[in-house]
Order: C-alpha cells, then sequence, then structure tokens
C-alpha cells in the first residue's frame, strides 16, 4: 500500500489506499480525504487574478469506495470579484460527491482585519489521544490526534490537533488547505457523544467558511456535536492553525440507531 491517501493515475484519475478506510465501515473512505482532493481540485481551477477560497461545501451524495475516483472541476459562474467554481467525485459512473465553492478576489484589508482570536494549548503541549472502542482504523490511524481539551474518547466537545501522517495524494505536499479539508469532516467523531457501536451520527455535508489560508501540518478543531428530537444533528467546529481561528465548519447530521439500518 502506498503511504498516501491517494496514487495519482493521470487524468484526474487516483486510486484510494486503505488510509483512506472509514471509521463505519473498512470498504467505505472516511470523507476527509475525498474532501481534500475536490479541494485540490478547485485550488487547481486557473483564475486570472490573485483569488482565495472563502466558502467550500462538500455534498455527500453516496459512499465512496477504495477504488478508483475521477474529479474535476470548473468555473461554474465567473466574475472579477466573486466567481462560483464546482467539482465533482465519481467512481466509476456514479457521482460520490460535488463541492461547490465561492472564490473571491483577493484586497488588502490588513489595517481592518480582526484579532484571530484565542489559541489553543499547542499540540506539543499534550500527548496522542485515542479513539473509542467500535470505529475501524485506516484513515483514523493515517492522522496523529492530540487533545488539548476532552478527547476523542471522552463524549462530548472536544479541542483537539490533527496531523497527516501520509501525504494526501502520493509524491505530493499537501497545501494547507487540502490539509484542513482532511480533518475538517471529523467534527462529528471528534465531539461525539454517543456510542459508535449503538448509533450512527454521520453527516451528509461539509461547509467550511473561511477566513485566511491556514498553514503548518498541523490543524485544530475546536468541536461540538447538537442532536434534536428528529433524528438530525448538527456538528460545528472552529478550525485553527498555529497562529489561530482560521475558519468555521459544519456538518448536517443523520442520528439513528444502529439497529435500525443506516438509512
Amino acid at each position: 500500500m502506498a503511504d498516501a491517501f491517494y496514487v495519482p493515475l493521470g487524468d484526474g484519475r487516483f486510486s484510494a489506499t486503505g488510509h483512506t478506510a472509514g471509521p463505519w465501515s473498512s470498504d467505505a473512505q472516511h470523507f476527509g480525504p475525498p474532501s481534500a482532493l475536490l479541494v485540490r481540485s478547485l485550488e487547481n481551477v486557473e483564475s486570472a487574478h490573485p483569488a482565495e477560497l472563502a466558502r467550500v461545501t462538500v455534498e455527500i451524495l453516496g459512499p465512496a469506495p477504495l477504488a478508483e475516483l475521477a474529479v474535476r472541476a470548473r468555473v461554474e459562474r465567473p466574475g472579477r470579484s466573486v466567481e462560483l467554481l464546482q467539482a465533482e467525485l465519481a467512481s466509476a459512473d456514479r457521482v460520490v460527491a460535488r463541492a461547490s465553492a465561492w472564490r473571491i478576489a483577493t484586497a488588502d484589508t490588513a489595517a481592518v482585519g480582526t484579532d484571530a482570536g484565542p489559541l489553543l494549548p499547542t499540540p506539543d503541549s499534550v500527548d496522542e489521544s485515542p479513539w473509542p472502542e467500535g470505529w475501524q482504523s485506516g484513515y483514523l490511524d493515517a492522522v496523529e490526534w492530540r487533545a488539548v481539551r476532552g478527547g476523542m474518547d471522552v463524549p462530548g466537545p472536544a479541542a483537539v490537533w490533527a496531523r497527516q501522517r501520509v501525504p494526501l495524494v502520493d509524491g505530493e505536499e499537501p497545501s494547507g488547505l487540502q490539509r484542513l479539508f482532511t480533518v475538517a469532516d471529523a467534527g462529528n467523531g471528534v465531539s461525539n457523544y454517543l456510542d459508535p457501536r449503538q448509533w450512527w451520527f454521520i453527516n451528509a455535508e461539509l461547509t467550511v467558511h473561511l477566513r485566511r489560508m491556514p498553514s503548518g501540518e498541523w490543524i485544530g478543531l475546536d468541536a461540538v456535536t447538537l442532536v434534536g428530537r428528529s433524528g438530525i444533528g448538527t456538528a460545528t467546529s472552529i478550525l485553527h492553525d498555529a497562529g489561530g481561528p482560521v475558519a468555521v465548519g459544519a456538518q448536517a447530521l443523520m442520528v439513528r440507531p444502529r439497529q435500525a439500518g443506516g438509512g
């Protein structure tokens, strides 16, 4: 197995490795790596002027198998100041995810920029944190997790640092944004309070609003999960790098007893 989430095959095609396997099933990927692969394709869409992604929404249309995937991206609505991008991830003839992104032309707002916000304790100040029983390895082992408040094996809200142990694409150094999306989809797992052996709490989408591009290997998630009374929940995360908060992530959750099936 290649020491990466994906092996490039050319022409926008990639082979998923076992490092992408999700915690619910060894046959389906955790959607962190596919989200990052979609973002990689969005980053590669040419722009006529300096611009950055300001919001990305990943719609999960079905399980992503550990198989060959094809990704493509395009400008959906061009503009000189704001433009809409679209990306699509497919397995064989089935589209498993779509991403939409607003890309905004950059400008100098340093003089009026807001404070970054409170910093998380540094990752080297805490030890590696385990995940609870009932979830399978693969993606969870391909990322290093360090909890600074709560913990993945402690029910309830948590703040953790996460760092990829392997690159997104074999032979490439991931961008800061790719690193962020590799772990942003884990907000519901980080802040879970339900026993994963008894409950599904699976997200149908991921939306991330960015205020600046992240940098460095470590991405922090300060996450909380809330569940309503009709099988619907939300997981929200403030996403950090070493300089402070950089983005806000949110996930819509389907919550079900596992014996009732996944829906």
